[in-house]
């Protein structure tokens, strides 16, 4: 008679076999079909996954969230992870955590002022001033597309309390200097690591992964990323009270610490005495911050764990993607600025960005408009100019809410003539030569 564990198993052995089926069999490429900029890598494994959390029926974070949680940062060499549901979301809870009362002197408070850049996606930066803190933007450099570090001393202030940047499309910034100015002015560093995964930069003669040397890191899962769980994010340190602070922000603000179904980890849940609530107040329902619910489902983390076996193939799958777009369209640089690695650094990749050069007879657009026709999908470097956009049209036009150092010409630059193709472990030789035919083709 079948009981529950062999019934599980049977229906696991039928989604092998369903994967087959519906996913295994791969078509040819035929010029013309499209090739995205991004998209999810998969095999059975993910599925079996999927429907073992389910069948499980634990629908909030579990035994897959908290094995990812310690494999992810084991991966990193971190002590801490913490899976959220989107990497916005990660960057929110990151920027949030800095907020709290329990940092003193050193927290973030409103009208105080983060280093930014506005060549930037923009959950970076939406944190700041959702808060009320002030964003001071810096140009980036070309062809890092990365903050111009030499204009950092010019945007500190009194009010400066951290800096909170992105390693543009799996290239570092150099953390060597960001860091070392964070550390001289006793600031906060953010490293928004959601298109670096794997990354590494040299620092202190000692290679790191990007995200782990600033205080507080962030990873998104969203498929395009370098490995998925759907939606999908995380946010990792080192430091034991910055990992409580997320996991309050991340837990509706809660003050205590037991994980999810669990109980009077501390043994003291009836015990404590806090603000005005009477001694001995369920420590379970006392909040010390005004939090979210941003937590991941178990079922999102259980294909993050089949994909996380599987994220040092795609990171160099990545790598050698790029390599490949690099050397089939070095002949193009009377054209194009081609995009190169930072200095110390050991990118992953996640897509090849081109800098289309004025005064060549070609323009972005026409470019652009060609690839699109023939199924090669490209995209723009997120925002262009942050603050260009609709949504900054109130503080552009009263000129309060943020702060510029300097001009922005390369990120304008960036915003007029830029954009960036695909290099994401899907993609084979076969494509990845098309796409370099059509790229010189529509220089005809």
């Amino acid at each position: 008679m079948m009981n529950a564990d062999s019934s599980r198993q049977e229906i696991l052995e039928k989604v092998r076999n369903y994967y087959q089926l519906a996913f295994a069999d791969k078509t040819e490429f035929k010029p013309g079909d499209k090739i995205g900029y991004g998209g999810r890598k998969f095999d059975e494994k993910e599925l079996v996954a999927l429907v073992d959390s389910a069948l499980d029926f634990w629908l909030t974070n579990g035994r897959y969230s908290e094995g990812f949680e310690e494999e992810f940062a084991k991966f990193l060499g971190l002590r801490y992870c913490l899976l959220t549901n989107s990497g916005s979301s990660a960057n929110l809870l990151a920027f949030m955590a800095l907020t709290s009362p329990k940092l003193g002197d050193k927290r973030i408070k409103r009208g105080d002022e983060v280093i930014t850049v506005a060549a930037a996606f923009p959950t970076t930066v939406s944190p700041i001033i959702q808060y009320g803190a002030v964003p001071v933007f810096v140009d980036v450099t070309i062809p890092s597309y990365n903050i111009d570090v030499s204009q950092l001393e010019a945007a500190f202030s009194e009010k400066t309390k951290a800096v909170m940047i992105a390693h543009t499309l799996g290239n570092p910034f150099d953390l060597q200097a960001v860091k070392g100015f964070c550390d001289k002015h006793k600031l906060w560093l953010i490293e928004d690591n959601c298109d670096a995964l794997g990354a590494r930069f040299r620092y202190n003669g000692e290679w790191k992964f990007t995200g782990t040397v600033g205080h507080i890191g962030t990873s998104s899962f969203y498929p395009p990323h370098h490995m998925t769980m759907g939606e999908g994010g995380a946010v990792y340190t080192n430091d034991a009270q910055l990992k409580l602070l997320l996991a309050s922000f991340r837990d509706w603000g809660r003050d205590c610490w037991c994980a999810s179904g669990k109980d009077n980890t501390c043994n003291k849940r009836f015990a404590h005495e806090f603000a005005q609530l009477p001694f001995g107040y369920d420590h379970k329902y006392v909040y010390s911050h005004f939090g979210y619910n941003l937590k991941v489902t178990d079922m999102q983390a259980a294909i993050g764990c089949a994909q996380l076996e599987k994220l040092p193939s795609f990171i160099e799958a990545r790598k050698k993607n790029w390599q490949t777009l690099r050397e089939g369209l070095d002949d193009l640089s009377d054209k194009f600025i081609l995009p190169q690695p930072t200095a110390n650094s050991d990118p992953s990749w996640f897509g090849f960005l081109i800098l289309v050069k004025e005064n060549t007879g070609v323009t972005r657009q026409s470019i652009v408009s060609f690839l699109e026709s023939k199924g090669v999908q490209t995209r723009m470097l997120f925002a262009g100019n942050l603050i260009k956009h609709p949504v900054f049209d109130e503080m552009r036009l009263t000129g309060t809410g943020y702060r510029v150092v300097g001009g922005l010409k390369n990120t304008d630059t960036i915003m007029n003539q830029a954009f960036w193709i695909g290099v994401y472990p899907g993609m084979d030789q076969e494509r990845l030569a098309y796409m370099i035919k059509m790229i010189h083709e529509g220089l005809k």
